[in-house]
């Protein structure tokens, strides 16, 4: 073969002829003893000879014709080769003898380069020949090239900076995918980069630059990162096109193969790890070709499935897959040793790389967006729901018409305050305007409700002029001077110590509260009534001071505009009130109640004229129960009825009995205006006196002029048929209400009993004289007889039999007794016909 002629500074040829060592024996002395025809010829510098365990030798020729001394350097641009063994041969015999290969420890070799070098020097007209001995376990690939030395370590410059440049740019892209990484915990990108992490291990390991840095003296270590790099890029890059182009739920049968595909790299893992180089090898070149083959095609089958990372995937994979056929073919002998099937897989997993990362930046920026426009709905719903929480607090406390606060903000806001100020003093005020169902049936719900807004802004306005009114805030900063606790009901706190005034502020506006409203041009009386509880004296909390309130509202005074203060003495709500109906039904089915007598003295004669039945009342567990206590409740639950028929029967039993010692005794028996309106009352009294045979006639019912003014009609008609079978009918409490007179008259009534609170000081007040003698006379004139009661002293009795009082009863005469002791009192009471009356007192 023609030795290479270096006559010009021109690029050098590179050419060589090779001759294969099938057994891998043959030294020198055996080679240059082999004829020229044995030799193959390289004419374009590179011979691809395909993996094989054979030997190769390489001869080449140089020649220089120049006038200077050449420095060159032969280059086997090839770092996977096991064994070389360059003889330079000059002047017929051998020169010197270079072994490398990566094989061997990576120093000391004469250029610090991955290659296989030989440095070699020319002096004018000097020719040398060179026999390189070529063994590897792998691809068997020559790509020969003669370089002047200096241009040599320039290009190595040059492409050791590309080659940097592109393992910074995967390190690059494995740290911010993996910075990803630990940010979402989504694997998609521990996939991507452990992926990258491969390819920049594997081009680490075939280019020769992780033997030179990392491990130069572990050239075993060498050759299984190598092949372990191949199975772990497969591995996760098929774990990463799974995920990314979400293929479980886009196309089940691909996913089958992906999931065949992933078992596949792992045992290519294991046997990289255990099998012999070229078996390795074969596997993982094998292996390529269907990962990347099956992978080229997941990317249109997904991308045709609506799947938008399919088209990044396809365009991104296309350039790689080109590549590593280009460089398994190259490695397998198939295509020739040339710069694209040399640098093909970097090149394509570059712009892999590059496009990936653009599709995962375009798949972050996609999450983004989504998340940004989940987060502005999710933010958007908030408001909604926040405001939909607003109106349905709003609706929940505050009243729907007039926009007020309602009771249980009311509420929250006094128990707040009270817990802010333990030691306070206040007032909780209420106002009920009573006429609100009258005027709803007259003028209309619309009509009713604007002037409830009415009278809401007026106690607003109101309550923001008064110092004392307590007001809070709302979260939307309004303040709460006025709340309604009721459609007609109303409330506010009031703190005392901000009072200075003596109330008169606060009486002044419910003077003008109370003045009629004018609405289209009516001028409405709302007839408002007031009622107050005092903290800490009539509650601690604010229930029970709004509770209280409303019933001071029903003591309210007879003034239009005054407060009815809460009073426990007045209160029949109290709860254990409650229970004392039940006790006083239990008391009455088991005769556990009593009747006391109180005499009646007629002024006239001195004699006993009858008595007067009061219930009393011992409880097993409270002692004597005044009838204070359960009268009225008795009257507002019903249960008088079952009192009054009781009172009845028991009284005209009593009578039975007394009359047998006193003949012309008569009994007086309390009824209610309830007891009017019960249908049987005249039976039931009917029944009572014939079973016990006394005489109607001897039986008088008394009643409040009150009771008998509830209902007229209804009432008249009742005494009327009580009159009929001859029971006296007497009105109790004359003067204590208002009674009309025209209704007096028509009643079938035989007495008047004068109120207690007019005959109490009659004798020391020239005015209650005055009323008791008019009185007196007025009864008169209408045909009744006149008991006064409640007299107490010798000197008023005495006073009223000169005013022409008919009968007295009181403590002066007689405190009630039980019917045993009054019969022994009505046996030793036995009077002269005189006006010495203190002569019986007891």
């Amino acid at each position: 073969m023609s030795p290479i002629v270096i006559s010009d500074d021109a690029q050098i040829p590179s050419r060589f002829s090779y001759l294969e060592d099938p057994d891998a024996s043959a030294t020198i002395d055996d080679i240059l003893e082999q004829p020229t025809d044995q030799w193959a010829t390289a004419s374009e510098g590179s011979a691809t000879l395909g993996i094989t365990s054979s030997a190769y030798w390489l001869r080449f020729a140089i020649a220089n014709q120049t006038d200077e001394t050449l420095n060159l350097v032969a280059e086997l641009a090839y770092s996977q080769l096991d064994r070389v063994t360059f003889h330079v041969m000059s002047g017929g015999g051998q020169q010197r003898v270079v072994r490398t290969g990566d094989a061997l420890p990576f120093y000391p070799r004469e250029i610090d380069h991955p290659n296989m070098l030989l440095r070699l020097s020319l002096a004018p007209d000097e020719s040398k020949t060179i026999y390189a001995r070529v063994e590897t376990a792998g691809s068997m690939i020559l790509p020969l090239q003669i370089w002047r030395e200096n241009r040599f370590f320039g290009a190595a410059s040059g492409e050791q900076k590309l080659h940097f440049f592109y393992y910074g740019a995967l390190t690059v892209i494995i740290l911010i995918n993996l910075a990803v990484f630990l940010t979402l915990r989504e694997r998609l990108y521990l996939y991507y980069a452990l992926a990258i992490s491969g390819y920049l291990l594997f081009f680490a390991s075939i280019k020769g630059y992780g033997f030179q840095l990392l491990y130069p003296e572990s050239p075993e270590l060498h050759a299984r990162a190598l092949l372990v790099s191949m199975p772990l890029l497969a591995l996760f890059s098929v774990l990463f096109c799974r995920r990314f182009l979400k293929i479980p739920s886009h196309s089940p049968k691909l996913d089958i193969a992906i999931r065949a595909m992933i078992a596949f790299e792992i045992l290519n893992f294991i046997c990289a790890l255990n099998l012999s180089y070229n078996s390795a090898i074969i596997l993982s070149s094998l292996s390529a070709l269907l990962f990347f083959s099956l992978l080229f095609v997941a990317g249109p089958i997904t991308w045709a499935a609506g799947v938008r990372a399919g088209a990044f995937f396809t365009l991104a994979w296309t350039p790689l897959t080109i590549g590593v056929l280009a460089t398994a073919g190259r490695a397998l002998g198939f295509f020739p040793e040339n710069f694209m099937t040399e640098h093909a897989m970097q090149i394509g997993s570059g712009l892999e790389a590059f496009i990936l990362t653009l599709a995962l930046a375009d798949r972050l920026y996609r999450e983004r967006e989504d998340k940004i426009a989940a987060q502005a709905d999710s933010l958007l719903k908030e408001k909604a729901r926040s405001e939909a929480q607003d109106r349905l607090t709003e609706a929940m406390t505050h009243d729907p018409v007039t926009g007020l606060p309602n009771r249980n903000r009311f509420e929250r806001m006094v128990n707040q305050r009270l817990s802010e100020d333990p030691d306070g003093e206040y007032f909780v005020g209420v106002t009920r305007i009573t006429r609100l169902d009258e005027i709803n049936r007259t003028l209309g719900l619309n009509r009713s409700e604007k002037l409830v807004q009415r009278i809401a802004r007026q106690m607003t306005e109101m309550a923001s002029t008064l110092k004392s009114v307590h007001c809070s805030q709302d979260s939307r900063g309004q303040r709460e001077c006025v709340f309604q606790l009721s459609g007609d009901c109303f409330g506010l706190l009031i703190n005392c110590r901000l009072v200075n005034d003596d109330y008169q502020g606060l009486n002044l506006a419910l003077r003008q509260l109370a003045e009629p409203l004018m609405m289209d041009n009516l001028a409405i009386e709302l007839h408002p009534k007031f009622g107050a509880a005092h903290y800490p004296g009539h509650g601690d909390n604010a229930a029970l001071l709004i509770r209280n309130a409303h019933v001071g509202m029903e003591i309210t005074p007879h003034s239009k505009y005054e407060t009815g203060l809460y009073s426990p003495q007045f209160d029949i709500y109290n709860e254990s009130r409650l229970t004392l109906m039940s006790d006083l039904r239990d008391a009455l089915g088991s005769n556990r109640t009593e009747l006391h007598y109180q005499p009646k003295i007629c002024l006239k004669t001195g004699k006993i004229a009858g008595i007067e039945a009061l219930i009393r009342w011992h409880h097993p567990d409270r002692g004597w129960v005044f009838p204070g206590d359960f009268i009225p409740l008795a009257e507002d639950t019903g249960v008088i009825m079952q009192l009054t028929r009781w009172a009845i029967g028991r009284g005209v039993r009593d009578l039975a009995v007394l009359t047998e010692a006193h003949p012309d005794l008569t009994l007086s028996v309390n009824i209610s205006a309830r007891d009017l309106s019960s249908p049987d009352l005249t039976d039931q009294i009917t029944g009572a006196l014939q079973h016990h045979g006394v005489d109607a006639s001897r039986l008088t019912l008394e009643l409040t002029e009150t009771a008998a003014m509830e209902d007229p009609e209804c009432g008249l008609k009742a005494l009327q048929r009580l009159a009929d079978i001859g029971v006296g009918i007497s009105i109790d409490d004359f003067g204590s209400g208002y009674s009309s007179l025209s209704y007096l008259k028509q009643l079938p009534a035989t007495e008047i009993k004068l109120d207690r609170s007019i005959v109490l000081d009659v004798c020391t007040s020239d005015s209650s004289r005055v009323i008791v003698e008019t009185s007196i006379n007025m009864v008169h004139g209408l045909g009744y007889a006149v008991v006064a009661e409640g007299v107490e002293t010798e000197e008023s009795a005495e006073l009223l039999k000169t005013l022409g009082c008919d009968r007295i009863q009181g403590f002066w005469l007689c405190h009630p007794l039980p019917l045993a002791e009054l019969g022994h009192w009505l046996d030793e009471y036995n009077p002269p016909y005189s006006a010495n009356l203190s002569k019986r007192s007891v």
